[in-house]
């Protein structure tokens, strides 16, 4: 088939790439013209594992390539897929779907025949009625039908999301539609990955409701963290404890400094603010996202606590900066927060990152960022592991220890055993653990 996707950022690029790999034609567009020459150089502007040598392979294999030009690539387009943006609206938090209605009335424009146009973005409910709308009011001679196909993808694991997916939803009751949309989805079909057909409304809101429900999931450890660190509990056994009870799961239980990324903040966000608008609050995740905003600032606090409440004028050498390992993705960041309340505490932040520190030097203010974890913990205060790279997990303790000035851990991400942290002299604060101070 001959696919289009609209965008050329995470979502777009990974699933467009991916599609090829299955055989289909598929030409991706964005009117970035840097992005564009970037990639048909052979540079791909995302840090995702596996992804360079797909995009390469199906270079190659003449399937996949890569266009500033809609309409030319449109015309030709069996299925056109939008994977534009959708940020959170100034002023009031909505989704802005200022980019996908303008890709929709160019789409529209330009296709020639029977022709599906999939939503891939992540976009409130009833976004596709209006884009069927703009159709019918403004391009009524064109036959197209309108399709749901929300992402679920994992930044770091995207490549086996996609080509392993729990579901594929799908939102159309259009007979054509979905004959259509089972041929582009058919090698993941003959692999017996479910496809989940469904109204369009429906898988609008089911990719919300998934990712509100994962984000109230980790805000759910993180207070029980809070109380775990109150009463002496350690809440790592905890939620194994709580984990191995099937109808919970052990996923997404893992305490922390509170999450960030594309998805989560926004999606809530947004998920809120619908709920809101149809007059059906959604209580749970108003609380979560208030919850989740207040942790970031508070693990800055948590920090300042474990240098005895002062920072000024300290060294504070920062592990991690991405808002989860494998990705350099720093929207919404808890490292964006944490080091602002340090910064505004007085302290000399310096902090390293595997694939993060160049789009940090865009949102962060004024640190020194450093080429190593022991460069930057050279005559530092306090070391802080924010977010939990492999590369972190097996620090050489003893070298760091003669490198400090202060020997203190602030593990974030629990991804040390006490034990392991105090034999070698270090006072170590945890998530939902009793501290253990030297």
């Amino acid at each position: 088939m001959r696919i289009v996707m609209i965008g050329s950022g995470y979502v777009g690029l990974v699933s467009g790439a991916c599609l090829a790999d299955f055989g289909h034609h598929v030409t991706c567009v964005d009117k970035s013209a840097a992005k564009i020459d970037a990639l048909e150089a052979g540079k791909v502007p995302i840090f995702e594992p596996g992804l360079d040598t797909i995009i390469e392979h199906n270079r190659t294999a003449g399937r996949l390539d890569f266009s500033k030009e809609l309409a030319t690539s449109v015309a030709k387009a069996d299925v056109v897929f939008i994977a534009v943006g959708t940020p959170s609206r100034r002023g009031d938090g909505h989704a802005d779907l200022s980019y996908v209605y303008a890709a929709a009335r160019e789409i529209a424009a330009a296709v020639s025949g029977f022709t599906v146009v999939v939503t891939k973005s992540t976009v409130p409910v009833g976004t596709g009625d209006e884009i069927e709308r703009i159709f019918r009011e403004e391009f009524p001679e064109k036959d197209i039908s309108v399709v749901s196909n929300p992402e679920f993808l994992r930044e770091g694991a995207a490549i086996t999301d996609f080509k392993r997916p729990d579901r594929i939803v799908i939102g159309t009751e259009e007979p054509r539609a979905i004959e259509i949309m089972r041929e582009v989805y058919r090698p993941l079909y003959l692999n017996e990955a479910p496809l989940y057909f469904c109204e369009r409304r429906t898988s609008e809101l089911i990719k919300y409701a998934a990712n509100a429900f994962l984000a109230m999931k980790i805000t759910f450890i993180n207070e029980i963290a809070d109380l775990c660190e109150q009463i002496g509990a350690d809440v790592q056994k905890v939620a194994k404890g709580i984990g191995m009870d099937k109808r919970i799961g052990d996923k997404f239980l893992h305490a922390g400094p509170g999450y960030g990324g594309s998805c989560f903040p926004k999606d809530t966000l947004a998920l809120v603010k619908t709920a809101q608008d149809h007059d059906s609050p959604v209580r749970l995740i108003e609380t979560t996202v208030a919850i989740n905003d207040n942790r970031k600032r508070a693990m800055g606090r948590k920090v300042i606590a474990a240098c005895d409440g002062n920072v000024r004028g300290k060294k504070i050498a920062i592990l991690g900066l991405t808002f989860k390992p494998n990705t350099d993705d720093m929207r919404d960041a808890p490292s964006i927060t944490i080091i602002q309340a340090l910064l505004d505490g007085g302290a000399n932040v310096h902090a390293f990152d595997p694939e993060g520190m160049e789009m940090a030097k865009e949102v962060i203010g004024p640190i020194t960022y450093g080429n190593d974890p022991y460069e930057i913990a050279e005559g530092a205060d306090a070391v802080v592991i924010v977010t939990e790279w492999d590369e972190f997990r097996a620090l050489d303790l003893k070298r760091m220890k003669s490198l400090v000035k202060t020997p203190t851990i602030v593990d974030l991400r629990n991804i040390y055993p006490v034990a392991e942290v105090t034999k070698h002299g270090f006072s170590y604060f945890a998530i939902g653990k009793k501290n253990e101070k030297k």
